[in-house]
């Protein structure tokens, strides 16, 4: 058996950390691309959400690399990432591919179906063994994620632009060799001191922005075109409502953001009471206490045809009024382009310029720290 998955951010270091551990034989798949966008435009159904598309590109890549079998998640509720596994396994097979499928279904619909797959996962391995392997792998996710965090942070106030990606880049690459749990903490407390060494001017003045919406879309770099390190170049400190940590387990108080599932439903509560699947709630709890913390905007992602964020995204609109903070929403497809994303991006962190400065009796000057942004072409299918 030789196993595949979709890539997703940083998590794919933490599954091959989990493979080796577990001794599994896989083939992970190349950085998700335009041509992975191609190949899922390609096979899925024009209707599907985006992230269903793209994964399934990944699928694809990863089968043609030699795989055998696909590992998946699955899901239940509304969202309809319930539906994705059996919607792949049903496409590639009649597109000609012959693989097997793992599917890891979600430990609150019963922990049976997990144990089974996990079993399959790593066959002849107990389950102290698998625990202990998800526990370290664990461990990285966590590291990862709080490097990351601080590079959002820090970003805004680097004197030389590109310094503070360098230098995450950096811990990346140390963090997904680190093996042993000893080697795991000393590559975070490195790449920690590798972004605070970044050299900063403490003093700029700075926009916060959050950023919210579907997890899979926050997660991986490429459908959100790297915007986080753009919103960094043009002087934005940044908190993101979701990491690969947080995602993994969402019940407890996340060591990175610091906030438990349990505040953000209590957030949300005044506009959204009852969950709607997906990240529809936490969308609304997390702009919420952004909003109560001070910053000065949040941004919106969510793929084409999401229906929870799509509920989310009318009751952002209604809670930005009331709590008088701007929202700028990005529904991504397929055919989402840079340029034009970035245009409205220029425009919103101007806005978001002007609004601070007219709020601290600044005289407002022409253009801002957003009219550098570089843009490129976006992909097209």
């Amino acid at each position: 058996m030789k196993l595949t998955f979709p890539h997703m951010g940083t998590a794919v270091l933490v599954l091959q950390d989990f493979f080796t551990r577990v001794g599994a034989d896989f083939v992970a798949p190349p950085r998700t691309s335009s041509k992975t966008l191609q190949l899922g435009f390609r096979y899925a159904p024009e209707g599907s959400c985006l992230p269903l598309k793209v994964i399934l590109g990944n699928m694809v890549e990863g089968l043609e690399a030699g795989a055998d079998t696909v590992l998946m998640i699955g899901g239940s509720g509304p969202c309809r990432l319930g539906y994705y596994a059996e919607a792949q396994r049903r496409i590639l097979r009649q597109a000609g591919f012959e693989f097997d499928m793992i599917v890891l279904e979600d430990l609150a619909a019963g922990p049976l179906d997990f144990i089974r797959a996990c079993r399959r996962l790593a066959p002849g391995k107990s389950l102290w063994h698998l625990w202990k392997a998800t526990k370290i792998a664990f461990q990285k996710a966590r590291a990862l994620d709080e490097v990351e965090k601080r590079a959002l942070e820090v970003r805004a106030y680097e004197r030389m632009r590109g310094a503070t990606t360098r230098a995450w880049k950096e811990a990346v690459c140390l963090l997904g060799k680190a093996y042993l749990p000893e080697e795991i903490e000393l590559a975070r407390m490195r790449g920690l001191s590798l972004i605070d060494d970044v050299d900063q001017d403490v003093h700029r003045d700075v926009l916060k922005v959050g950023i919210v919406g579907e997890f899979y879309i926050l997660l991986e770099p490429f459908l959100k075109f790297d915007l986080e390190e753009k919103l960094g170049e043009m002087g934005v400190y940044l908190e993101r409502s979701i990491f690969t940590s947080s995602w993994i387990n969402p019940i407890s108080k996340h060591a990175v953001t610091g906030i438990t599932h349990r505040e953000i439903e209590e957030a949300a509560m005044p506009y959204l009471n009852h969950t709607v699947g997906g990240d529809g709630l936490a969308t609304v709890g997390h702009m919420v206490i952004y909003a109560r913390k001070g910053f000065h905007g949040i941004i919106h992602l969510l793929p084409f045809t999401c229906m929870p964020d799509a509920i989310a995204k009318s009751v952002l609109r209604h809670a930005g009024r009331e709590l008088h903070i701007p929202i700028l929403t990005f529904v991504i497809d397929e055919h989402t382009g840079e340029a034009g994303m970035f245009t409205r991006l220029e425009a919103f962190v101007d806005l978001l310029w002007a609004r601070k400065r007219r709020g601290s009796g600044l005289k407002i000057e022409t253009g801002s720290p957003a009219s550098s942004a570089s843009r490129r072409a976006g992909p097209s299918p």
